[in-house]
């Protein structure tokens, strides 16, 4: 069954497409991914499903609903939720005190203090912050405040969670631990969707990938169908790239 369907959706910015006509199915429960070169449009994609830009055309359907243009706080209260690609924790904040604020306006929003709290430390325990609950959010390592933007999305009890490159900047050791924290998620019921740059992360996590090329769908498909696209290939490497790679 499909969680979320998206039809013709377009976006343009002054005159300027910056996404057109892209459509595509997802069904619950699947990671899909999202790549392209710089520009293709796939943060704006993100945006639109999640309510912070409205759409020029097209249409955006959760579970048979038309959820077309609300509100990020609207969308966030159906179990539609993202990351951003650069980390903006409440710096002032702990650890703990972050992911608290997500339990109060997440979809199953609270108002026990204890329970929040119950909560938003189940989150950190399951993106491994749970032993710096304590500590400023300011005080932690970039790879430990993207975990912790994972869990204030994973408090608001999401059934889609849209990660926006969250393993850029990230070491070898970091990248292994948050695609399998990707994993775990899926496992528990919540349906991805990940942008990346990095195509060994997408290509080991993903069951689809749809790529995006000048604001248009390029291709879309199993990794290894992806990975051995012609066209594909050109868009990322160029055609002297893409010559060398069929003659070889």
């Amino acid at each position: 069954m499909d969680i979320l369907e998206v039809k013709s959706l377009s976006k343009a910015f002054g005159g300027v497409a910056a996404l057109k006509d892209v459509s595509f199915d997802v069904p619950e429960g699947q990671i899909r991914g999202f790549i392209g070169p710089n520009g293709a449009g796939k943060t704006t994609l993100f945006s639109l499903i999640a309510g912070a830009v409205r759409p020029t055309a097209g249409k955006v359907t959760l579970r048979d609903g038309n959820i077309t243009g609300k509100k990020p706080s609207a969308l966030v209260k159906m179990g539609v939720v993202r990351t951003h690609q650069i980390v903006r924790p409440f710096r002032a904040l702990s650890v703990l005190e972050n992911v608290q604020l997500a339990v109060h306006f997440g979809r199953h929003a609270v108002t026990s203090l204890a329970t929040a709290r119950e909560r938003a430390m189940d989150a950190l325990k399951l993106v491994g912050l749970d032993g710096k609950a304590k500590m400023l959010a300011s005080a932690l390592s970039l790879g430990e405040q993207k975990r912790l933007e994972v869990a204030r999305a994973l408090a608001t009890a999401p059934s889609i969670l849209m990660l926006d490159e969250i393993c850029g900047g990230l070491a070898a050791t970091e990248t292994k631990n948050m695609l399998d924290l990707v994993c775990r998620i899926r496992e528990g019921g919540t349906t991805v969707l990940y942008i990346e740059h990095d195509m060994k992360a997408v290509m080991s996590v993903c069951d689809t990938i749809t790529v995006l090329n000048f604001g248009q769908k390029l291709a879309e498909g199993k990794p290894e169908e992806i990975q051995n696209n012609d066209s594909v290939i050109e868009a990322y490497l160029g055609k002297s790239t893409l010559r060398a790679h069929t003659s070889g």
